[in-house]
């Protein structure tokens, strides 16, 4: 299984009758699922449905989604508002009991404002309406499989560039291992050196103690254990990269271990030649944390 990126855009149209719509879909990194949804007055109630549908295609990431609905080629329904009607008709018994006047036409009451009004096509007819809401359910199923489609193709450039880093910091830390100045019998004769220079020969220490200290001294000195650590942490970061499971929470900790490791050789190198090392393995490290964020 590739890698997943977090960003992506999708969109999806669809129509019913005369109804025309279409749905947008961004994502942007997150830590965790979260979706906001941009919907018209009346398409409220899909939205459990909406965010539901898409879970099953994306597991990690902050996601928007809105849609746009056409309505200009759907004449508006018409709607007759009974209580408004109702009180209009009383309101004419009660000046007609006053005054003698011509009974209201029809069509004069109707043209009162309040008793008709312009309704929802949604609304006119219940099987109408759950009609186009499975229709908009559908449409934005499509447009979350494209979504996830595009966080795919983008995981795969993603995959390509981690890929690399990490071969990079294998070969760093293979560099490391080779530099004769990371050798214990190098770490030792540079601290005997170091310590005879500084006594000028005349220490009046025990060559015993002497050589005591300075293997104290090359022990801490010795970066065998951080460059395993790394070599084991590459095995690790390959395996991810080949499992089946969201990874991105898994490797950006990995990097956090890399990066404390390459720290530590960094402050044990006595050479520059390893410090160099160390200072590029940070930089690889680095650069990948920054694309491990995109990552789901």
């Amino acid at each position: 299984m590739s890698l997943n990126s977090m960003t992506g855009f999708a969109r999806a149209d669809g129509a019913l009758g005369d109804m025309r719509w279409h749905w947008e879909l961004r994502s942007v990194n997150g830590k965790s699922f979260d979706c906001r949804f941009r919907l018209p007055p009346g398409i409220d109630g899909l939205e459990a449905r909406l965010r539901e549908a898409l879970g099953k295609h994306i597991k990690r990431g902050n996601c928007q989604a809105s849609l746009s609905i056409d309505q200009s080629a759907t004449p508006a329904p018409l709607r007759l508002n009974r209580e408004a009607l109702a009180v209009v008709v009383d309101a004419l018994k009660e000046v007609q009991g006053i005054c003698e006047t011509q009974p209201p036409r029809p069509e004069g009451i109707l043209a009162l404002r309040g008793v008709l009004e312009t309704g929802d096509a949604s609304e006119t007819d219940p099987e109408e309406k759950a009609a186009l809401e499975a229709a908009l359910v559908k449409s934005f199923e499509e447009a979350a499989s494209a979504l996830a489609m595009a966080r795919s193709e983008e995981g795969l450039k993603l995959e390509a560039l981690v890929s690399a880093q990490i071969d990079e910091i294998e070969r760093l830390t293979k560099d490391a291992a080779a530099a004769p100045a990371a050798s214990p019998h190098a770490i030792r004769d540079r601290l005997a050196a170091q310590i005879h220079e500084l006594l000028d020969g005349n220490s009046g220490i025990a060559e015993d103690r002497l050589a005591h200290e300075a293997a104290l001294l090359a022990t801490k000195a010795d970066i065998r254990e951080e460059l395993d650590r790394l070599t084991a942490h590459v095995e690790q970061a390959r395996e991810l990269l080949t499992g089946k499971d969201p990874k991105g929470r898994r490797l950006d900790f990995l990097t956090q271990e890399f990066n404390r490791e390459a720290n530590t050789l960094c402050s044990k190198a006595a050479d520059v030649s390893l410090t160099r090392i160390g200072l590029d393995l940070k930089a690889v490290i680095d650069q990948l944390r920054e694309q491990i964020q995109n990552i789901e």
